[in-house]
């Protein structure tokens, strides 16, 4: 028997993974399960990174990975796949490359191309399981209705800051993302780690339990994080658990699901989609007038310059400042309106633009009226009027 299971795997193969062959519960027949396996990994960013590195050197014979992003100079500090080297280009292409490096008996099979209702079931065919790598509520809700519906286990794992949390969801008797939230959070109120940061290592450990849990539920062995949600304080270096909990009466999942077919995430989630933005959306926008950072530039150096005002918190502006501005971070600027002279002709600033428009949005409905938003933030005040602030 073993000599015939042998046979599948060549010398060279024997050689590299013979640490694995080693461990009993495991041996040749795991290997082979690894090597017939495919898995479909939907990022390669920072949960998608150590996901792709540990298992194509575990030997999972087919990796696919879905992404259409560029690697930039903020992802290096934990996407640990891509190199500096590689800034600017396809995070695809820089994941290709670093994969076969460590394994070219991996197949990599790549999809350039956002993950979307239309092409979604098509890309999980075939695949034994998904890991998913996202960062924002639409495509974790749509890679969860997608591997109910095709009936394929989801590693799951999301990170912000110093805390994570992982389970594997989509087991056929085991619950689901929709079973844990029904629901998605009202938009902004969870920030991006573009907007609130994360420690750099806090995707490798979490990436790690994925891999450990995808080469579980390929050969069979452990028990998988199903019914389980771990969760992990790097801060205080403790792991904890909760129970999960199949629901009977989930729409994706459940014994009578309402949701048969993927849907309109954008529009489940409450985001206005980057096409067509919602009617009241697009008009909402309209009333906030934006102003270019050359202008703002123009009109500083003017003889009634506008008022700035910086609604990102302080330890974001002592990375980067727009000389003259007054800090109110926008988590305390409705208490602080009184501090604001409200005939004051006032231009809203953050980092990329997206908190200053919801600050000149409350500042409207407060009653001030001369109000605009900095269009970019201060990385287009970088991009296009100082050079020497720094871009984070």
């Amino acid at each position: 028997m073993a000599s015939t299971l042998a046979s599948h795997l060549s010398n060279d193969e024997i050689l590299r993974y013979s640490r694995h062959l080693l461990i009993p519960e495991f041996g040749i027949e795991g290997q082979r399960k690894l090597k017939a396996a495919r898995v479909l990994t939907v990022g390669a960013g920072g949960l998608g990174s150590p996901v792709g590195l540990y298992l194509a050197a575990a030997g999972v014979g087919t990796i696919g990975i879905v992404d259409f992003d560029v690697v930039d100079f903020t992802n290096l500090q934990r996407q640990v796949i891509h190199s500096t080297a590689d800034v600017g280009r396809p995070k695809l292409e820089s994941a290709r490359e670093t994969l076969r490096g460590i394994n070219p008996e991996v197949e990599i099979v790549g999809y350039e191309t956002k993950l979307t209702s239309e092409n979604a079931l098509e890309i999980l065919r075939g695949y034994d399981l998904v890991v998913d790598g996202t960062d924002n509520f639409p495509t974790r809700y749509l890679v969860n209705d997608a591997c109910v519906l095709s009936g394929i286990p989801n590693v799951y794992a999301s990170i912000f800051r110093f805390e994570g949390q992982a389970s594997v969801l989509a087991l056929p008797d085991g619950p689901c993302y929709r079973c844990w939230y029904p629901e998605p959070p009202p938009p902004g109120l969870v920030p991006s780690c573009a907007e609130g940061g994360v420690l750099g290592v806090l995707p490798g450990l979490m990436g790690l339990i994925q891999a450990t849990e995808a080469i579980k539920l390929i050969t069979g062995i452990g028990e998988p994080l199903k019914n389980r949600v771990l969760l992990f304080d790097a801060l205080g270096m403790r792991f904890r658990e909760l129970k999960l909990r199949k629901n009977p009466e989930c729409p994706v999942c459940g014994a009578n699901p309402s949701i048969r077919e993927l849907i309109d995430y954008q529009e489940f989630c409450g985001i206005r989609g980057e096409e067509a933005p919602a009617p009241a959306a697009a008009a909402e926008a309209a009333e906030i007038i934006e102003i270019g950072a050359r202008q703002l530039a123009e009109e500083l150096r003017g003889a009634a310059p506008p008022l700035v005002l910086d609604v990102r918190e302080p330890h974001e502006v002592a990375i980067a400042c727009i000389p003259g501005a007054v800090l109110i971070p926008l988590g305390e600027l409705e208490k602080r309106l009184h501090e604001l002279d409200r005939k004051a002709d006032i231009v809203a600033q953050c980092r990329s633009g997206v908190r200053s428009m919801k600050a000149a949005r409350l500042l409207r409905e407060a009653g001030f009226t001369r109000l605009r938003n900095l269009k970019g933030g201060i990385l287009a005040w970088s991009d296009e009027v100082d050079p020497t602030v720094p871009k984070y």
